[in-house]
C-alpha cells in the first residue's frame, strides 16, 4: 500500500458514511456525530477532494499497529483551518470540533509529513 491516501475504499464500517476519509471508511469516526459545516474557514468539497489524496495512510491501516482512528480527517483539517484563520489557541477550539488534544496530535503528525 502506498504512503498516500487510499483512493477507493474496499469495505466500510457504516452503511452510509457521511465523509470519505479513511477514519470514516475503515476506522471508528462514524461513531462520532457529524459536525455541521458553519464556519467560513471550512473546506469546500472541491478543496477536500484535492487535499484528501495528499494525506498519509495511517499506520494501523498498513498493519504497523495502533488503533483505528476515531475522528474524521476533514473535521480535523477544518479545525486547523479555523485556528489559523482566527489566530486562536488550540485550547480555545469550539466544542463542535474534535477535542484540542486530538486536533493538535493530527496537526503535529501531518506537519512532520510536510503537509502543513
Amino acid at each position: 500500500m502506498s504512503l498516500l491516501y487510499v483512493s477507493e475504499p474496499v469495505q466500510s464500517n457504516s452503511a452510509a458514511p457521511s465523509c470519505d476519509c479513511l477514519a470514516y471508511v475503515y476506522g471508528n469516526a462514524a461513531d462520532h456525530p457529524d459536525r455541521e459545516r458553519r464556519y467560513p474557514s471550512g473546506m469546500s468539497d472541491a478543496e477536500w477532494a484535492v487535499v484528501r489524496l495528499l494525506l498519509p495512510v495511517p499506520a494501523w491501516l498498513q498493519g504497523r499497529g495502533g488503533q483505528p482512528e476515531g475522528y474524521c480527517h476533514r473535521q480535523l483539517l477544518d479545525a486547523i483551518r479555523y485556528l489559523v484563520a482566527g489566530g486562536i489557541s488550540w485550547r480555545a477550539i469550539p466544542a463542535d470540533f474534535p477535542g484540542w488534544g486530538r486536533g493538535y496530535a493530527f496537526f503535529r503528525r501531518w506537519r512532520e509529513h510536510g503537509l502543513i
